[in-house]
């Protein structure tokens, strides 16, 4: 940290949010290939929650990529420093009281634990929706697989580029086997089991 760069203390403290929102505030990560889903997953669980009075917000790539990130590319440096500037930004939103949703691929086991090690390992829970590369084309929702097959997408995930599947994932998601609405309410019963 710079030597020109004070911490300024402030009043309200997380546990003050937390207290006044009468729920623990914390990173739900939702990991997987693309077309997995992932966001649509991660959309349905942050519709329960609020339905529930709680303070969530969710982040994907493209709400990041369009903005924050807007200048990154998908280099393994690039990728690095997307999903470190995420991290950061989800840190800020659990500080300030609400439930933090991402859905990004982080392809690496490395690149998750960054992840768990800048929000706080107690307040990461690493949900692993898990889908076959083979699905996953098969779906090709944004038709991004099919680039990437004809050399259009360079590092793409599961193409040209590796995925490390969670080796021990807090909620593990299969979603050939389970609906939408199953794999919410499987997320949700965890979430209201553990807090």
């Amino acid at each position: 940290m710079s030597e020109n760069i004070v911490i300024h203390d402030y009043d309200l403290s997380r546990n003050d949010r937390n207290k006044r929102n009468h729920h623990k505030s914390f990173v739900l990560w939702f990991t997987g290939l693309s077309g997995s889903g992932k966001s649509t997953i991660a959309n349905q669980v942050e519709v329960e929650l609020f339905k529930q009075n709680l303070q969530v917000y969710s982040l994907d790539g493209d709400n990041i990529r369009s903005g924050i990130n807007k200048g990154l590319g998908f280099t393994k440096e690039d990728r690095l420093e997307n999903l470190r500037r995420i991290a950061e930004v989800a840190k800020l939103f659990v500080d300030a009281g609400h439930i933090t949703i991402a859905a990004f691929v982080s392809p690496l086991i490395s690149d998750r634990e960054q992840v768990k090690n800048i929000v706080g390992q107690a307040d990461f829970i690493e949900v692993f929706v898990d889908t076959s590369l083979e699905e996953c084309e098969r779906r090709d929702v944004k038709g991004l697989y099919k680039k990437a097959r004809a050399g259009e997408i360079k590092n793409f995930t599961g193409i040209d580029a590796p995925y490390e599947a969670p080796i021990n994932p807090d909620i593990h998601i299969k979603t050939e086997q389970v609906s939408v609405a199953e794999a919410v309410k499987t997320i949700t019963n965890y979430l209201n089991n553990k807090f």
